[in-house]
């Protein structure tokens, strides 16, 4: 595998604070890299290190291969938390004078923005000025400031904040989009159903420490706890019914496995679900053969953790 970033060994302190204890992680080219940690866990520490904003106090960050140098900010677009435009210029003017300064000539410029200017429905904003836009409508000059030089490496510090519903799925597939064309995404967020819809790998900072990271598909593997959430169809859609199911189920079941009684719930009167864990090793044939003997099985599925209950368990234990 290809890694466009990496953070070898990176510590940072400030005074007697930790921010970033040893820490090392490696971000593919082309991926979608989700940063996840709770308020003050060092990712922002790191993404300043990043951008060349503050320095480590040991350990290495290298970009496509080399020591992480000056004129690689020419490859780096960053979009803060706390957003950084000047309110009284007017978007157009913004956009080319910043774009310049990222190495953009300004007809380059001029075209990039117009492109992003269609691509976001921001007809007619080209003169207005910051301080007369939304928030939302800010964010989208933002985006476009973060993007329109091209860089190698984006990274986004909780970009879907001040969207609503419709303009933050606009910005996140224009997002995917980048990566589809060969960006790299850095990705720092608090909104876990983010995550799920966008991150190929993550790393999990608590504590200035790293505590967890990888490939978010084997991630949640790893996570499973072989927990099956079943559905049972009654022949009757009575209280009698269900409670004689409950108990057709519970008779003769294998002590190891571990049924939720709270899980036991009524679906559209005449389905009844609940959930199984079993130990690992056992088959989920095993199961599933077990209660066709005890009624109509209409749904079997494996419960796969979220990234969200996941980055809680985590967390708890360390």
């Amino acid at each position: 595998m290809e890694y466009l970033l990496a953070a070898d060994h990176v510590s940072k302190k400030f005074g007697k604070y930790t921010a970033l204890n040893d820490l090392s992680i490696a971000v593919p080219k082309g991926s979608v890299f989700g940063l996840l940690g709770p308020n003050g866990a060092g990712k922002t520490t790191l993404i300043r290190i990043i951008n060349q904003i503050t320095a480590p106090d040991e350990g290495t960050v290298t970009l496509a291969g080399e020591p992480l140098q000056q004129k690689h900010i020419l490859n780096i677009g960053y979009m803060p938390e706390e957003r950084g435009l000047y309110k009284s210029m007017k978007v157009g003017e913004q956009l080319l004078y910043l774009a310049q300064l990222k190495g953009m000539s300004r007809k380059e410029a001029k075209e990039q923005s117009e492109y992003w200017f269609s691509r976001l429905g921001m007809s007619g904003w080209w003169d207005k000025k910051i301080q007369e836009l939304s928030k939302g409508q800010a964010q989208k000059v933002q985006f476009i400031v973060t993007v329109l030089h091209r860089p190698k490496l984006l990274i986004f510090d909780e970009p879907f904040s001040g969207f609503d519903p419709i303009n933050a799925n606009l910005i996140k597939d224009e997002i995917l989009k980048l990566r589809d064309e060969g960006a790299t995404i850095i990705f720092s967020t608090h909104r876990m159903e983010s995550v799920e819809a966008m991150c190929d790998h993550i790393a999990l900072i608590n504590k200035s420490n790293k505590i967890l990271d990888g490939n978010l598909a084997e991630i949640k593997r790893n996570y499973r706890s072989n927990t099956f959430e079943i559905g049972l169809e009654t022949q009757e859609d009575t209280y009698d019914a269900q409670q004689q199911l409950k108990v057709a189920i519970m008779q003769n079941i294998p002590e190891k496995w571990e049924v939720n009684p709270a899980s036991f719930k009524t679906i559209h009167d005449h389905d009844l679900k609940l959930k199984i864990q079993m130990p690992e090793g056992d088959s989920a044939n095993d199961l599933l053969r077990y209660l066709t003997t005890k009624g109509m099985v209409n749904h079997f599925v494996e419960v796969i953790p979220s990234v969200n209950e996941i980055f809680i368990q985590t967390i708890s234990s360390n």
